[in-house]
């Protein structure tokens, strides 16, 4: 739930609340579901957050004040600050109280030097969600979804594409199949690729040529394209040695692409 994060395309993550349950196959090595449970985080009855019938657990007053400091020292520096929202939550979930989410929506709307990746796995729900003065969209939120397989990108991409965004974006991690979204590329204008990382060996293999076809892809349509690690299990990607193969210098010299959109 740290604030500071390694993730390689943002700089800090923010967390409004904890909590979430798994929705679908990328969910199944929830790396922020062990975190959780190594962390012993519980919700007000007991029970593990990822629990079916947790509740969500808010964050304190203290930690919602850091994106407002985040805003005032990249309005010195003169700099845009990437938040990748709702890293060990998901800010569309309707288990979480629309109080919380209002008061989310009044903290970005509060902090205009701060970039805000909202990331879901459940983009049925954002249209329903947004705040009422949404327009065609604040310039300072990133809206993306997950598609791990060809049926999630089928199933949710239409609703995220569906909704005006300054960026639109889709986080293939783990990728866990070759996928086709040529259909949709021309409404998007940032793809993230990711292979499964926290289980070790057990993790699900992601092939360099899957990666290769999506970035062609993306390339095809104008898009900026993001591999931000090969995963884990790292036996399809000889000469990678980091743990969740995130070190760029190992990859393949045609793979190693970390674009953001202008």
């Amino acid at each position: 739930m740290g604030m500071t994060t390694q993730i390689s395309w943002c700089n800090s993550t923010f967390n409004p609340w904890l909590g979430c349950i798994r929705v679908s196959p990328a969910c199944d090595h929830c790396y922020a579901a062990a975190l959780s449970w190594r962390t012993g985080r519980r919700d007000h009855h007991g029970l593990d957050l990822w629990d079916p019938h947790a509740q969500r657990v808010r964050t304190s007053p203290a930690y919602w004040r850091a994106p407002l400091r985040w805003n005032r020292n990249a309005q010195a520096a003169g700099r845009r600050h990437r938040v990748f929202c709702a890293s060990m939550a998901d800010i569309f979930d309707n288990r979480a109280p629309s109080a919380w989410r209002a008061d989310l929506w009044q903290l970005i709307r509060a902090t205009p030097a701060l970039d805000w990746f909202c990331l879901t796995k459940r983009p049925q729900n954002i249209a329903g969600m947004l705040p009422s003065d949404w327009g065609v969209g604040w310039t300072n939120v990133w809206l993306g979804t997950t598609t791990e397989n060809q049926i999630e990108a089928r199933r949710r991409i239409p609703y995220l594409v569906a909704i005006p965004a300054a960026v639109r974006f889709l986080s293939v991690e783990p990728m866990l199949e070759a996928i086709d979204l040529s259909p949709w590329l021309g409404e998007l204008n940032w793809l993230i690729v990711g292979g499964e990382s926290g289980v070790g060996n057990r993790s699900r293999p992601m092939h360099p040529d899957w990666v290769r076809d999506l970035r062609d892809q993306v390339r095809a349509a104008g898009g900026a394209f993001f591999l931000k690690q090969v995963g884990s299990n790292r036996a399809l990607w000889p000469g990678v040695k980091h743990l969740k193969g995130e070190n760029p210098i190992e990859w393949p010299p045609d793979l190693q692409i970390r674009d953001f959109p202008r």
